[in-house]
């Protein structure tokens, strides 16, 4: 029998068709699996089929827009550790402690460009990856666990002085020590209001004695609790303290499924946390506050990296506020998350809370300002300013001020912030900073390139900013930056004085025969906010001149005249009216506004860096390493962290 005899039924050619069907098959079968293993190269790094086949040693190109901030040197390095002291003028001493994030290297895969989603996944070295949960990095709780932890040991040792100082700022005169004693019992007296009738919900209604929630915080509840942590510790109400500790470490449920702005959540609950952890060293702050951190970052997915307004704290879904135009994203509110993020990243030895506000400022560089300036509203699709409205009071106030406390804060090595904060000043002066017929110095808004003769109780603020970036200006405009911010500060005091309550309007306008009076019914009411306190606290310590102590005092008197009703403190809805009229909230921002107040009549002598001023350097900035502003408790808290003070 011939060996190449074929079964019966099945021709020669038969079989032959059938293998070369065969060959094709499997030809047409490995290119399908070369095309579907080489697709899961183009997957987002946080699919879990791609942390499964690739390795985890590869190394893409990072670029997030700051080489100063994500530096390539090991935690060991001695540039990463240094904390040597720095002698100075006056017997001047400083502490000299890097701040940037310690960022382990090697084994992590980061990809972001603009106009790119982005999305990252951080693997440091040795550590065990869990898996990822929409497009979230791993829990906080893990975070805490990889490479070298946090240690706040390690963090008080750097200090000079304990958290609260020699004497937790007793001052030596009595009427001094007899202010600030008041100040504390009207701080006890709205803790003591919150807690009987709104335990546990974001804010008390004094004149109906019940709590109030809104739809701010998506769910999150207990803000005045979060917002009082520091302002209660640094008053030394301990009793009260601990309550608010309990209450966090039992109640603060952070597994929400509500809308929150990504704004409010980062100023109120992470810098509340952020703060409280950093002056007791509590680790339940920690925990909380990296957990929610984490819920926070779904906001950033976006064409661009910039974070949408409003995000789903349960679903990580986000999206743009209504009234916002054309969808964009607000200056202040994107603008307003370097500082908090930045220590998030330090805590969590996680670096992509940093990369993440890093790629905001690499975009802003990119984009081109009409006159310099940065207008409100942005596109997180295109990242085109979507309208030339310019203001430095509500929807762009916190964004310029982060920009000088992020280069106080970094020891003055953030330079891009340095230079983008001087570079807006430049702009704001040339084009918004105005001088009424009267003498008053305001700062106007600015629509498409016409002035809007107004100025908002939040652009009050900038008295004090501008006073804390005064040192670090161009060459020779040190006196200039201080003359500026006095006469602010100088205007927003006005805006308090012509009103019948003494209490400044939301805000007041500059036409009309009108200065600093609020002409419209719409800007009459007062919501016990803080910003005018904070520039008075600002030039205090710059300057020493007793005038702001007591400008600060006559809103104490004030806000105890008008403001204090049986059952806590009240907004009022016009300024103007001998007879008050209360809005039925006190604000949880309101504690903060105590502090201030608190901090105007702390005996303290601050030895300058460099000259700063006078004979006195920065309220909540000290010596380099600034800290938020009131709107996130980075500014009382960090006043009392990384400073180098005596017998405060």
């Amino acid at each position: 029998m011939r060996n190449d005899a074929v079964l019966p039924g099945v021709s020669a050619s038969g079989m032959g068709l059938r293998l070369s069907q065969k060959f094709v098959f499997l030809l047409f079968l490995s290119g399908l699996v070369t095309l579907c293993f080489g697709a899961l190269f183009f997957l987002p790094d946080t699919m879990r089929l791609k942390r499964i086949f690739l390795s985890k040693n590869e190394n893409p190109a990072v670029t997030v827009g700051s080489d100063n901030v994500l530096s390539k040197k090991v935690p060991g390095d001695p540039e990463h550790q240094r904390a040597g002291l720095k002698g100075g003028e006056g017997a001047t001493v400083k502490l000299k402690v890097s701040r940037k994030p310690s960022v382990t290297h090697g084994a992590r895969t980061v990809e972001r460009s603009v106009g790119s989603r982005a999305q990252d996944e951080w693997s440091p070295a040795k550590a065990h990856e869990p898996a990822a949960r929409d497009e979230r990095v791993t829990s906080a709780a893990q975070n805490g666990q990889r490479g070298s932890a946090y240690s706040y040991e390690t963090f008080k040792k750097c200090l000079l002085k304990p958290p609260l100082g020699k004497n937790k700022g007793t001052p030596s005169d009595s009427e001094t020590l007899q202010r600030r004693e008041k100040v504390k019992e009207m701080m006890k007296f709205a803790w003591d209001n919150y807690k009987r009738y709104a335990w546990g919900k974001n804010e008390l209604r004094p004149l109906t004695k019940n709590g109030h929630i809104g739809n701010m915080f998506g769910g999150l509840r207990g803000a005045s609790i979060v917002d009082s942590l520091d302002t209660l510790y640094i008053m030394g109400l301990m009793e009260e303290y601990e309550e608010a500790k309990e209450w966090i470490q039992d109640n603060l449920d952070l597994n929400s499924n509500g809308e929150a702005s990504l704004f409010e959540v980062n100023i109120r609950y992470v810098g509340g946390l952020l703060s409280a952890y950093y002056l007791t060293g509590a680790e339940i702050f920690k925990q909380k506050v990296l957990e929610l951190g984490e819920k926070l970052l779904p906001a950033f997915n976006t064409p661009t990296g910039i974070p949408r307004g409003v995000i789903n704290l349960g679903s990580g879904t986000s999206w743009s506020w209504g009234w916002a135009s054309a969808g964009s994203s607000i200056l202040a509110e994107f603008g307003t998350l370097h500082l908090e993020f930045v220590h998030l990243s330090e805590l969590s030895r996680n670096p992509l809370f940093t990369e993440k506000v890093m790629n905001i400022r690499k975009l802003l560089n990119k984009i081109e300002k009409p006159h310099g300036l940065y207008p409100n509203f942005l596109s997180p699709v295109s990242g085109n300013w979507v309208q030339h409205h310019v203001s430095i009071g509500g929807l762009g106030d916190s964004f310029y001020e982060y920009l000088i406390k992020s280069y106080l804060m970094s020891d003055k090595t953030d330079e891009e912030a340095q230079k983008m904060y001087y570079s807006a000043m430049e702009a704001i002066e040339a084009n918004l900073v105005q001088k009424s017929p009267g003498g008053l110095t305001y700062v106007a808004e600015w629509r498409g390139g016409i002035l809007d003769h107004k100025m908002g109780h939040l652009a009050c603020f900038s008295g004090g900013m501008i006073g804390i970036g005064a040192d670090d200006g161009p060459a020779g405009q040190k006196q200039h930056y201080l003359d500026l911010a006095a006469e602010i500060t100088h205007t927003c005091h006005e805006s308090y004085s012509r009103s019948a309550t003494k209490l400044g309007p939301e805000a007041f306008r500059f036409d009309a025969g009108a200065e600093a009076t609020a002409t419209r019914l719409s800007d009459r009411y007062y919501i016990l906010r803080p910003e005018v306190i904070e520039s008075y606290m600002y030039m205090w310590r710059l300057t020493h001149d007793p005038k702001y102590r007591e400008w600060g005092w006559e809103a104490v008197e004030a806000l105890e005249k008008h403001c204090r009703v049986e059952a806590g403190f009240s907004g009022i809805r016009d300024v103007y009216a001998s007879t008050v009229s209360h809005d039925n909230m006190q604000q949880s921002f309101f504690l903060i506004t105590l502090i201030l107040h608190h901090l105007l009549e702390k005996s303290v002598s601050l030895r300058l860096l460099r000259n700063v001023c006078s004979s006195l350097n920065h309220h909540c900035v000290s010596l380099h390493y600034m800290f938020g502003s009131f709107k996130s408790h980075l500014t009382e808290a960090f006043y009392w962290r990384y400073r180098v003070m005596t017998d405060i």
